[in-house]
């Protein structure tokens, strides 16, 4: 930062970075709360020196924490070879990670990857691939006759910020500037299986039916409405609503994948209901803080689809955010994460009911991945009173506070954590 714009001696090193901030930075974030420096392990440091325990982990991205030594050790290797080769070319990196993912997911003989960079470009490609599969439906509109296929997603869902993935997500509150959006897509009550049944039934035939529904897409825990699962059951019928219209599901795991939830994919829990998606999409945790998404398609046919030149990125699955991913992956799988995700998630569930704070009503969630219901609307001076003691949460709503932190958080950490959670006051000003 030049010297012309530290003109206050009185402020410290962070606030006058963020007057900075305010005057080079469009506000579509908000003002951020800390100037970060650097982290070791679960721990993060401001640039004025001052130490916080991280329970949000980058919004469930950074899976080892922060400086792994695996992480830093491949992604200095892979820099120091090529970091990018641009989509003409391959690389063993690349490679080797689509099989990974493939294998990771259970995915059936002829399953693919496409690689993005985010998550929301991974709910694109997901959407444009069901678009591509819809006009493979019986009664789907042609170039003379037909319907449009339509796409079921839920409400309180959230798939990501671009105008296809927005077009998908429930909030109107960002949804409403942006619109018309994507047409062909409604929103169907969250775990009411009836009203996805109506839905269905609303396919019709002739000049009286909706269309054909081509894809079914949700998050099987609501991560950004506040971490709220849906009910094993209800995914179960959708699953079944879906073979028998030869719909697709999606599966969003961007923010539930790469062992979040205590096991690879929150599909993949028998408590979720043990479905098996048609299409994944995946981003956040998979390359340890290196932006990385993409989708995999289940079985040949579907993979098929997606032909040369139906969709593509300039920096989906570069060599050094491969090399990044296979670290994070080796990483969660030799230093059994996945497994310390599932303990430490119920541990901190636990302690957190029985810590005797009257503020919190409830903890729910999968894994890491948790929330923090509150007595009254305060999640924003809450999160705020928490950050100013050490500890990185998220108001994730006015009544919930979502912890998701790194797979290498100790039992240690937890206490640590729930001893600062205990003494959140309940007099907070509402949000």
């Amino acid at each position: 930062m030049s010297d012309s714009h530290i003109t206050d001696s009185n402020l410290n090193e962070s606030q006058q970075w963020l007057t900075h901030y305010d005057d080079v930075h469009m506000h579509v974030f908000g003002k951020p709360l800390r100037v970060m420096d650097h982290g070791q392990g679960a721990r993060i440091w401001d640039i004025d020196g001052n130490e916080y325990l991280d329970f949000l982990a980058g919004i469930a991205v950074n899976a080892l924490g922060y400086a792994h030594p695996a992480w830093v050790k491949a992604c200095s290797e892979q820099a120091a070879k090529v970091a990018h080769v641009s989509n003409y070319f391959a690389t063993k990196p690349q490679i080797e990670l689509a099989q990974k993912l493939i294998d990771l997911a259970d995915a059936p003989q002829g399953s693919h990857v496409y690689f993005g960079n985010s998550g929301a470009e991974a709910n694109e490609a997901a959407l444009k691939l069901a678009k591509l599969y819809g006009h493979t439906l019986p009664g789907a509109k042609t170039a003379v006759d037909g319907k449009p296929t339509r796409i079921l997603a839920l409400t309180h869902g959230f798939h990501g910020r671009t105008m296809g993935a927005l077009s998908a997500t429930w909030k109107p509150a960002i949804r409403k500037p942006f619109e018309p959006l994507l047409p062909d897509i409604e929103f169907i009550e969250a775990n009411n299986l009836e009203a996805m049944h109506d839905a269905f039934a609303e396919t019709g035939v002739g000049i009286y039916g909706k269309g054909p529904v081509a894809a079914v897409i949700m998050e099987l825990i609501q991560g950004e409405a506040g971490v709220m699962p849906l009910d094993a059951d209800y995914v179960r019928g959708v699953r079944k609503l879906c073979d028998n219209h030869k719909a697709l599901l999606i599966i969003d795991e961007v923010q539930t994948g790469m062992g979040r939830t205590g096991s690879w994919f929150a599909f993949q829990r028998e408590d979720l209901g043990g479905v098996r998606p048609d299409i994944v999409s995946f981003a956040k945790g998979v390359a340890g803080g290196f932006p990385m998404g993409g989708i995999i398609a289940f079985g040949e046919e579907l993979s098929a689809l997606f032909s040369a030149g139906k969709h593509g990125s300039t920096f989906a699955g570069n060599p050094l955010g491969a090399a990044c991913a296979l670290a994070t992956i080796d990483t969660i799988e030799h230093d059994g994460l996945i497994s310390n995700a599932e303990q430490r998630g119920e541990q901190l569930r636990r302690q957190v009911m029985n810590c005797g704070n009257s503020l919190f009503t409830s903890v729910r969630g999968r894994g890491l991945l948790n929330a923090i219901t509150l007595k009254h609307p305060c999640a924003h001076a809450a999160m705020e009173w928490a950050l100013d003691h050490g500890l990185i949460i998220n108001a994730v709503a006015p009544n919930a506070l979502r912890l998701a932190p790194p797979l290498i958080i100790s039992e240690q950490d937890v206490d640590e954590a729930v001893n600062i959670l205990k003494h959140i006051p309940t007099d907070l000003s509402n949000d």
